[in-house]
């Protein structure tokens, strides 16, 4: 015996959706849904650094810590093709998606309701022209991973899922003092 389902209001709104266009469910589905702000941040490591090596960082306005070569990415945009344009727009360095790696975690949702996917890579710091525009980025400089300046409270957050700064060991980060 095949058991005898109710149809719930739901269950009807369901039905109604599905026999919609896919165009109109797709703006539905747009509109009803939380939504998300993307961006891609570059992890860049000098390839010949000894010890625990260096991290390419940013100066930003108003320049009160340094950050991670990060920007958001364009509707549609691949993310490692976005991560490279970013990376390429404030520093200059010049690198194909392909050689960017997925880091893990690749993605991380902060709470505030954005999404950083956070790609690796190496290049010699020696032989890698760095180029700012003096607008969007002060300064971009080699730092060394167990030596890194005063960092924006974000980039502290997110190197500490990579066991990286003043906040790594503390998986998850932890969120800041809001308290006057």
């Amino acid at each position: 015996m095949i058991p005898r389902t109710r149809r719930t209001g739901r269950a009807v709104a369901y039905q109604v959706f599905y026999r919609l266009p896919l165009p109109v469910r797709r703006r539905l589905v747009r509109m009803a849904v939380p939504k998300y702000i993307v961006g891609a941040v570059t992890l860049l490591r000098d390839s010949e650094a000894d010890g625990a090596g260096r991290l390419l960082l940013l100066r930003q306005p108003p320049g009160r810590g340094w950050t991670l070569p990060a920007g958001l990415l364009q509707r549609g945009e691949n993310p490692a093709v976005g991560a490279a344009r970013e990376l390429y727009e404030e520093t200059g360095v010049r690198l194909s998606p392909t050689r960017l790696t997925p880091a893990v975690p690749n993605a991380v949702v902060h709470a505030k309701g954005w999404v950083d996917v956070v790609f690796t890579a190496e290049v010699p710091a020696s032989s890698t022209e760095l180029t700012v525009d003096g607008a969007e980025v002060f300064e971009a400089a080699w730092h060394p991973l167990d030596d890194l300046p005063k960092l924006t409270w974000p980039t502290a957050r997110l190197l500490a899922y990579y066991d990286i700064g003043p906040l790594a060991g503390q998986f998850p980060p932890p969120l800041p003092d809001t308290t006057p």
